[in-house]
């Protein structure tokens, strides 16, 4: 298949990319390098994916509505991955444009490519933070998700929102993934993890939110990639079961789905952290600190659906995901 991956220099993109290219695919990976965390990261990230025959990158933004159009009436894309987002529940409450530009706009600019280049299938990221304000757990697709508490969540039910449009009205076949907490090699430096681990190799105290008392669906990076691709495998179609007058929001008379990727196995914050320490052979200073603004104290993936529909199953736990993140991070940073 050609295979359009938007945010192909993220830590998700890269990851999926490779995965496709390794299978024989050809993928045209688009991001815009921007500089929210470190853009020699995701260089390395692309320099990863440059040396595949079957690769080509294209430097643009997803609302860039004019350039978006041409890509797609001139790429001949079978399926595409929407991955480029601005990500981050806290920078939401600081740049509250920056999400509005490249999670409406760009997702809008994604979808009407789709509908004009008759693209088979439209896998795209959704968040876990959708859950918002419920505490009803595990988090399932059955669930509703009307109460955001932050407005990275706001976009990204909206996301869903208009992927369903899209399929209702042009048959435009969707697929959204409720990312829950994704972690790993190559990680994003604003994500847990990365900070924690870059504190305490430099001696610095680490901020622990809402006193230590989160719980947190860790879900380590090849999980979530192989739930990516089995899903842009399988292509949704209208549910003949759906019940207009009671309906089912994991459900549609639309070629719609979504479903949550996680492990499926909440840990604590203060467990990860030791994790972390035991990978490092050091303790850190913590700093306790109250609930953040956007912030939801627990998540847990119900992934009942996905397993039903493409047999995802999560394979790897937290204390080795941590120690590949840190042998990762000695051998990328050098310390």
């Amino acid at each position: 298949m050609k295979v359009l991956v938007t945010g192909a220099a993220g830590f998700i993109g890269m990851h999926v990319s490779q995965v496709l290219l390794a299978r024989g695919d050809e993928v045209v990976g688009l991001d815009n390098l921007n500089d929210y965390y470190d853009p020699t990261l995701k260089q390395a990230r692309l320099q990863r994916l440059s040396g595949h025959a079957g690769f080509r990158f294209v430097r643009m933004d997803v609302a860039d509505r004019e350039a978006m159009s041409a890509l797609f009436a001139a790429g001949g894309f079978d399926r595409v991955v929407h991955l480029a987002a601005q990500a981050g529940v806290r920078y939401s409450l600081q740049n509250p444009h920056a999400y509005v530009d490249s999670n409406l706009v760009g997702f809008t600019n994604v979808l009407e490519g789709c509908r004009h280049g008759r693209v088979q299938h439209l896998v795209y990221a959704s968040s876990s933070s959708v859950y918002g304000g419920n505490t009803r757990m595990p988090f399932s697709e059955h669930h509703s998700v009307d109460h955001p508490v932050s407005l990275y969540a706001a976009t990204k039910k909206a996301n869903e929102l208009m992927a369903h449009t899209y399929s209702h009205l042009f048959g435009l076949p969707t697929t959204g993934l409720r990312f829950f907490t994704v972690y790993g090699p190559w990680g994003r430096p604003d994500m847990a993890l990365f900070l924690f681990t870059r504190a305490i190799l430099e001696g610095r105290p680490i901020d622990v939110y809402n006193h230590g008392r989160m719980r947190r669906d860790f879900t380590y990076i090849d999980d979530i990639v192989q739930g990516v691709v089995r899903t842009l495998d399988r292509v949704p179609e209208a549910d003949p079961a759906f019940d207009a007058m009671n309906p089912d929001p994991a459900r549609s008379h639309a070629p719609y789905r979504v479903f949550n990727i996680g492990n499926n196995s909440p840990v604590a914050l203060l467990d990860f952290i030791g994790a972390i320490e035991d990978a490092l052979g050091r303790k850190a200073e913590k700093r306790l600190l109250p609930l953040q603004d956007g912030d939801v104290p627990a998540t847990c993936a119900d992934t009942t659906e996905l397993d039903a529909w493409t047999g995802f199953a999560p394979a790897t736990g937290v204390r080795e995901g941590v120690g590949r993140f840190i042998d990762w991070y000695r051998d990328y940073y050098r310390v």
